[in-house]
């Protein structure tokens, strides 16, 4: 009978542990980025892949430091044609809109993430019609992504403890 209460009373615990599962909701005033390939073929998704990297690269050593939105805004704006000459390199058509833009619903590692229109840089390659890639930008959701390889417990704790960081202040 003991075993069968320490059973049901652990049982318990781990139960109200899922069910009080805390949403993480990344702040409406964010900054999002988002590359969409021109198609779904392998090439496309490549070439996705390629420029998302050196953007993202650019982005990184521009925004690393930066603890303010406003501050991040400008420096977006002020560097947009740096982020236009690194993907003319590539010699493919594309659109770049740093602005309000709409996202479809997501959920990554277990946090999810409304759909709408949010402040976000936004390149379109070719007809834009593939896969995509995003991250949060501001605050630096992507850099954490990046340079962690971190389980979605992990993620999920680090992501409220720099929404915190970075928004409620």
């Amino acid at each position: 009978m003991k075993k069968i209460i320490i059973i049901l009373f652990f049982i318990t615990l781990i139960l109200v542990g899922i069910n009080e599962k805390e949403d993480i909701l990344i702040p409406s005033n964010a900054i999002r980025f988002r590359i969409i390939a021109n198609s779904n073929s392998k090439e496309d998704q490549e070439l996705k892949k390629t420029i998302k990297n050196d953007v993202e690269k650019e982005l990184f050593k521009l925004l690393q430091d930066v603890d303010d939105i406003n501050t991040a805004r400008d420096i977006i704006n002020n560097n947009i044609n740096n982020i236009d000459n690194i993907v003319k390199k590539y010699n493919v058509s594309y659109d770049i809109n740093y602005g309000n833009n709409y996202f479809p619903i997501k959920e990554y590692k277990g946090i999810k993430y409304a759909a709408g229109n949010y402040e976000s840089l936004v390149i379109k390659l070719g007809k834009g019609v593939g896969d995509n890639w995003w991250c949060v930008l501001f605050p630096p959701l992507c850099m954490l992504d990046e340079s962690e390889n971190i389980d979605n417990r992990q993620y999920q704790l680090y992501t409220k403890e720099i929404i915190n960081k970075f928004i409620n202040k």
